[in-house]
């Protein structure tokens, strides 16, 4: 078959770490995402929320894209603007990684950078009001809003989710995922939730962020964390929540890298951390399916960077025994996450959402409830 870029989009594989994982406990695969073109999860929902944009007439031929990322999903909207043939607009901010700002400029995005912090101390709000801010401004432009368009969820419902099911079936005992706009986490537990209800839901966030509750504070690890809970992420879903250091995150992903030939962020450094601890209260016949949502490529200035980490005052190095203590000392956050929502609701009003955005999630909260009326089942 003679397929474009996009087509190679998914079906992504399931890997072992055999080195690390040990045969007399739970089997973690590694649902690793940077087999997609664009090196990470974020290409599935950029496609599909790009494409229900062209279908809606949302998003138009020589039409510009606009989005605050400070990471993963603005390289894939710059990947697939670049194979459409879309002006590509992305936000960004001091965290993003130099190699992730040349990757957005090599597939001939804009970028703008932006230095102001919000209240939380983040930049989060201030990117999504500048980006809100130009959509209105620019003419033929569409925001495809990541943090606020439920399309992101029903996305990886529709395609993370069911290969996740397709591939392990009525093996898999618990799925660990970070979070930050809400997207992967709250669209495969719902999944999840309806086809095997027994799975048990884990969410991974970094220490500083409040989605599942806390005071927000600053962090290193990128592409994780809200000050707020995302409208993508249905709590009732989530049995229990970790959250995850800077230090713990890098440590376990230069780990992975060293020990299992694997590279990762640090955002999966953390999920994978949180899988082992899993694996070790769990049987040999149970598996943990674990995301890694990108390779470690775009962290070579800073996680494997030695002088970067020093810099940090993290350790360097850990090996597999000190990753496998680091992962059974591990404590929950929440064992019940529901409590602990922070929608924040008024931040549709005061960031300006885009009336698409909003009638968007609309119709899919209307699939939702006709779904919901259906039964889903799996072999």
């Amino acid at each position: 078959m003679i397929a474009t870029i996009l087509d190679t989009i998914g079906h992504t594989p399931l890997i072992r770490i055999p080195n690390t994982n040990k045969a007399n406990e739970g089997q973690v695969l590694l649902k690793y995402e940077r087999y997609n073109p664009g090196g990470s999860i974020k290409d599935r929902a950029a496609i599909y929320i790009v494409e229900e944009a062209e279908r809606r007439g949302l998003l138009k031929p020589g039409g510009a894209i606009i989005e605050s990322s400070s990471g993963n999903f603005g390289i894939s909207l710059a990947m697939i603007g670049a194979a459409k043939g879309y002006r590509v607009i992305i936000l960004v901010d001091p965290k993003t990684t130099s190699a992730n700002l040349a990757l957005l400029k090599g597939f001939g995005a804009e970028v703008i950078v932006v230095t102001e912090q919000d209240d939380s101390g983040s930049y989060h709000k201030t990117r999504i009001s500048l980006a809100n801010k130009l959509a209105r401004e620019i003419e033929n432009s569409y925001r495809p809003d990541q943090c606020f368009n439920l399309l992101n969820s029903e996305a990886h419902y529709n395609s993370t989710a069911r290969e996740i099911v397709d591939s392990c079936s009525n093996k898999i005992a618990a799925f660990v995922t970070a979070v930050s706009t809400g997207g992967q986490l709250g669209g495969i537990s719902k999944y999840l939730k309806r086809v095997a209800p027994n799975v048990q839901i884990i969410g991974v966030d970094a220490v500083g962020s409040a989605i599942f509750g806390g005071r927000s504070d600053s962090y290193r690890i990128p592409g994780i964390g809200l000050s707020w809970t995302p409208l993508n992420l249905n709590m009732e879903y989530v049995d229990c929540a970790y959250k995850i250091t800077d230090e713990q995150a890098f440590l376990a992903a230069r780990a992975f890298a060293r020990h299992e030939g694997i590279l990762m962020g640090p955002s999966s450094g953390a999920c994978a951390l949180v899988a082992l601890k899993m694996a070790q209260e769990l049987a040999p016949d149970q598996c943990i399916v674990c995301m890694v949502s990108d390779g470690g490529e775009r962290y070579i200035p800073t996680l494997f960077n030695d002088e970067w980490m020093e810099e940090q005052g993290f350790a360097a190095a850990a090996d597999i025994a000190s990753i496998r203590a680091m992962a059974r000392q591990l404590q929950p956050w929440s064992t019940h996450p529901a409590d602990s929502v922070n929608e924040r609701l008024d931040l549709i009003q005061s960031l300006e959402v885009p009336d698409s955005t909003l009638r968007m999630n609309e119709e899919v909260l209307a699939r939702e409830h006709s779904n919901s009326e259906r039964s889903i089942t799996i072999d």
